[in-house]
């Protein structure tokens, strides 16, 4: 319940972030087959409640390369779900995370990186579709990515949290087809959705008072927290 309130916060605050959050906690006394459903779960739930703060901010023409290629990922990573090492898994994303934050955190500048294209958001979408699948953690590399072409606070988050929603969505629907959504998950969601809702709803109103500037940091944070997180079990 206190990882699903946080997550919920989380994600509320800054249009992701429920999976980096809640499977550095969850996966402590939850086997990854019963994780990554729930982590699903709570993020359809929180990412569906706070939408609406975006929505003018939607831009489908830079939305569609990547959630298409996205949606494609989502079986691939569920595929994978039985044949992934957990704690390799957790060292290598936890590293990934690290690296990014520390690097745009302590930059002079900020980039405004426009190369690639709708190629490049594409490939960006594969992956993090594929992260959604295997984890729950689709927002990630889309968030990296949203921060690397240097859009605004709202044009980031329509983006990345619309992103989020329907990739996390289409696999939640592959989960349950394959019958992975138990009724196991569904009583550990019992417990976790009433954090969820009032979590993302507290961090939707935090979401308001941010500036640009701010929005940025907070996210770049929260990545660095959520890759040391990953990281200490390794240790």
């Amino acid at each position: 319940m206190a990882g699903a309130l946080l997550g919920g916060f989380v994600s509320g605050l800054a249009g992701f972030g429920t999976g980096l959050v809640v499977l550095g906690i969850w996966l402590h006394v939850i086997p990854p087959a019963l994780a990554a459903p729930l982590v699903i779960i709570c993020s359809v739930v929180s990412q569906s409640q706070t939408i609406s703060a975006v929505w003018h901010a939607i831009d489908l023409r830079c939305l569609w390369p990547m959630l298409l290629a996205g949606i494609l990922g989502v079986p691939l990573g569920v595929s994978l779900l039985s044949h992934v090492d957990p704690a390799a898994f957790r060292l290598g994303v936890g590293i990934l995370l690290m690296l990014f934050s520390t690097v745009m955190l302590t930059a002079s500048t900020h980039p405004a990186f426009g190369w690639g294209g709708r190629k490049a958001d594409a490939v960006v979408g594969l992956c993090g579709g594929i992260l959604g699948g295997l984890s729950g953690l689709s927002g990630p590399l889309p968030t990296m990515w949203a921060s690397l072409r240097g859009w605004s606070k709202d044009h980031r988050r329509g983006v990345f949290q619309a992103y989020n929603l329907t990739v996390l969505g289409t696999a939640l629907l592959v989960l349950a087809g394959q019958g992975l959504v138990t009724g196991e998950v569904g009583r550990l969601a019992l417990w976790a959705l009433p954090g969820t809702l009032a979590g993302s709803w507290l961090g939707a109103r935090a979401y308001r008072r941010l500036s640009d500037r701010h929005f940025h940091q907070i996210v770049l944070g929260l990545l660095a927290v959520s890759g040391i997180t990953l990281i200490w079990p390794s240790l």
